[in-house]
């Protein structure tokens, strides 16, 4: 088997169709696996560029990050490509408690034995930029720039508020065992050129920081920081990373392979009926819903507490779906419309101090009925709001895999699900991030594209 350029692990689903369609748009073969993948399972796709594993970490506490990432990361270590990317949101969004990058930091220079981890913080075609260690993020709900401390949504988000601009401040704060020493290499030694960004990056290094945390403004400086990427790769293989889809922005533009994608990835055909769920507490998700539900989709809304309470209800949900998809409409089910939806206090209050858990087991829940409801209507094309909801409800679909089948929009592509002999297997899916696409996203789902 080829060994790999690069191989990823996202911190959720969203996240990590992000960073495939980089790839397969750059036209490498990739596949992203929803498990860590065995060596049977690499063997079933031989020959591949690249290798992605999409996780569910960013919604761990520490303790389940200390129970599950060291295995993961021997896994991610022993495919044996020179680069291993963990890709985070790109808006950094996580604390001490749930989804640290922190820790993540930690165990990955015991795993991998770096000296420093490299943190990309920039993402600029994504309007993610990092300048002077300071995150600055597009907000889709005003078409504005802020720092991400002041950003409309990710300022208040739900279950990890960005309260802290300085992303080398914010990283440092969530050390298992105390700050870290997070060291920061600014723009301007980007803009000077590979060779000065290289001095200054040594002179860094040899104060022994745990990780450095690298400037993003532009496309050039994604370019010297891939080739920095590569460099300290070359000292200390499989060099272990940490950013947004920087990263592969990056390591593309620095070989050479981020021209323009693949033909035949630039147009998909309509279907006359979608089926969507919807667990993102996003203002920009409760936008899109309004929109779906002007284009004619049928709006479910969901009680998640008696969800998880009452085995009936996901069977009355089912019918109810699988019905209005038999009259030919198309159907969204929804657990939450926006951040001050009263069901998510309602579900804190019956939860209590369980109320992560009852996060993910609502996740897995949305996910049986998704795949019930395609089950039973045969439906072919599939679409999923929200992080946590993407990576708990694909984990309940029995899939081996996913691959990029066509552009959707930036950060979030069309996929195809492999799994060779079940019904699911060539069925689309698009799995979407709270703050990702535009009003009209599920619908432009379910029209295609015409080249």
């Amino acid at each position: 088997m080829t060994t790999p350029r690069l191989v990823f692990y996202g911190d959720d689903f969203t996240g990590s169709t992000d960073a495939l369609e980089v790839l397969a748009f750059a036209g490498l073969k990739v596949v992203l696996f929803v498990a860590p993948p065995s060596a049977e399972m690499l063997a079933r796709y031989p020959a591949l560029d690249a290798v992605g594993v999409a996780g569910d970490s960013r919604g761990m506490s520490g303790a389940e990050m200390d129970a599950a990432m060291p295995g993961i990361l021997a896994t991610l270590r022993g495919i044996g490509a020179p680069i291993v990317h963990y890709k985070v949101c790109s808006t950094f969004d996580s604390s001490p408690e749930i989804g640290s990058i922190g820790r993540i930091v930690t165990l990955a220079k015991a795993a991998f034995g770096n000296p420093w981890i490299p943190i990309l913080g920039g993402t600029p075609a994504l309007g993610r930029y990092c300048l002077f260690g300071n995150l600055f993020a597009r907000s889709a709900t005003d078409g504005e720039i802020h720092r991400i401390d002041r950003h409309p949504v990710m300022s208040v988000h739900p279950v990890t508020p960005m309260t802290e601009g300085d992303l080398a401040r914010h990283i440092a704060a969530q050390g298992p065992d105390g700050p870290l020493a997070v060291a920061s290499l600014g723009y301007p030694a980007l803009e000077a050129g590979l060779d000065d960004a290289q001095a200054a990056l040594g002179r860094l290094a040899a104060r022994t920081p745990d990780a450095i945390l690298i400037d993003g403004g532009s496309r050039a400086h994604q370019t010297v920081a891939g080739a920095l990427l590569e460099s300290a790769a070359e000292r200390s293989r499989p060099l272990f990373c940490v950013g947004g889809s920087g990263v592969e922005y990056a390591l593309m533009q620095h070989w050479g392979l981020s021209g323009a994608a693949p033909e035949a990835f630039e147009s998909f055909p309509a279907v006359d009926r979608l089926l969507a769920i919807s667990g993102s507490a996003s203002r920009v998700s409760a936008s899109q819903i309004d929109a779906a539900v002007a284009a004619g989709f049928v709006e479910i809304a969901v009680d998640p507490v008696r969800l998880l309470a009452e085995p009936s209800e996901a069977e009355d949900l089912i019918a109810a779906a699988t019905r209005q998809i038999g009259e030919g409409r198309s159907v969204l089910l929804q657990t939450v419309r926006g951040p001050d939806d009263k069901r998510i206090a309602a579900l804190r209050e019956a939860q209590g101090r369980d109320y992560g858990e009852a996060g993910r087991r609502l996740g897995a829940a949305m996910g049986g009925i998704l795949a019930a409801v395609q089950g039973r209507t045969g439906l072919r094309r599939l679409a999923v709001a929200g992080g946590d909801t993407s990576s708990q409800s694909v984990q309940t679909l029995g899939i081996d895999a996913l691959e990029v089948a066509a552009r959707l929009t930036p950060g979030v592509p069309l996929c195809r699900i492999l799994a060779a002999g079940r019904p699911l297997d060539g069925v689309e899916i698009a799995l979407k991030g709270g703050q990702m696409g535009g009003d009209d996203f599920f619908e432009a789902v379910r029209a295609g594209r015409q080249r």
